[in-house]
């Protein structure tokens, strides 16, 4: 129990700034333009420098199990899976929204959460891996529901559609900060002082302000009078994928740290990429919505549960 008790403790002061960045909207009224400007100051700014100043570093940092990529995302297909079959069993759901219910429960909040939980609860080291799973989660995720979708409403997959994730995977500020990075790592060559000081001041911005943007973010939000199926997706998305992906990477014999960085990275909350496919396809809109405010509150313990399980 103390053990439990020291790990919620860690996570909360991350959880705390997801509060006040909801609360200033909510309580403040602060307008909606300040939550869009410190999102994108964030994504495309704060995020980018800590993820390329890590990575221009390569070479020293420790090495990596690429295998914990087949444990996260197998745990996500399987999850997948089960999500459509609930959607279509349980709540008699079309095609597309089985598609939307089902990645809300395997498309983790993984730069705007996942990476300063990391930072904080696994530390640096704990980086490089979650880094790695980042690069990939847009790609296969997105190119996963646009199969559903695309399967579920015409039999046969969109190549059009395909090209369109790939291109705004790979022009994503965030990823594009993890390859530039781990290029210039490859190359031995050291950051010149003068830039490595500047990333670095800026870095230490982009937990904190990334958690109070998701606080902002989640205030916009409406909610579904319905918590039965949030309530359904918040359980796929905190129980039953970070369990998957930890079956699968015991089965691999992953390494601890691989091991605690993908169960981890599953266990974050719904990602607000979910709401915005479900805005895209028109399908889910308050459902989803509500289902990344459930997740992101019962999150605050359940991951910090997870990791005292994991020790």
């Amino acid at each position: 129990m103390s053990t439990l008790f020291h790990q919620i403790t860690l996570s909360a002061p991350l959880f705390i700034l997801v509060f006040v960045g909801y609360g200033v909207m909510r309580v403040a009224h602060w307008p909606k333009s300040m939550s869009e400007a410190l999102s994108k100051f964030v994504f495309t700014l704060a995020l980018p420098a800590l993820l390329f100043q890590l990575l221009s570093d390569f070479s020293k940092l420790p090495p990596v199990d690429a295998r914990l990529l087949i444990a996260f995302f197998g745990g996500c297909f399987l999850v997948f899976a089960l999500g459509r079959l609930v959607a279509w069993k349980v709540f008699r759901l079309d095609g597309t929204a089985q598609s939307v219910f089902a990645l809300g429960g395997i498309f983790s909040n993984n730069v705007m959460l996942g990476l300063p939980i990391a930072k904080m609860l696994l530390g640096d080291a704990a980086l490089p891996s979650v880094a790695l799973v980042i690069v990939f989660n847009a790609l296969i995720l997105w190119t996963l529901v646009t199969i559903s979708v695309e399967w579920s409403r015409h039999g046969n997959l969109s190549v059009q559609g395909f090209r369109k994730t790939l291109i705004s995977v790979l022009t994503n500020p965030v990823v594009a900060a993890i390859l530039l990075g781990a290029a210039w790592g490859l190359t031995g060559w050291k950051l010149p002082q003068l830039v490595c000081t500047t990333l670095g001041m800026v870095s230490t911005a982009a937990a904190p302000m990334a958690l109070i943007a998701l606080g902002m973010g989640l205030a916009e939000f409406g909610v579904s009078a319905d918590w039965r199926q949030p309530i359904s997706i918040a359980l796929l998305k905190l129980v039953a994928h970070p369990l998957a992906v930890w079956s699968i990477a015991m089965m691999l014999k992953l390494p601890a740290m691989e091991t605690r960085v993908v169960v981890l990275m599953a266990s974050i909350a719904t990602g607000a990429n979910v709401y915005l496919m479900a805005r895209h396809l028109q399908s889910m809109e308050s459902t989803t919505a509500s289902s990344l405010i459930l997740s992101t509150v019962l999150a605050a313990c359940t991951s910090p549960l997870l990791m005292v399980l994991m020790s």
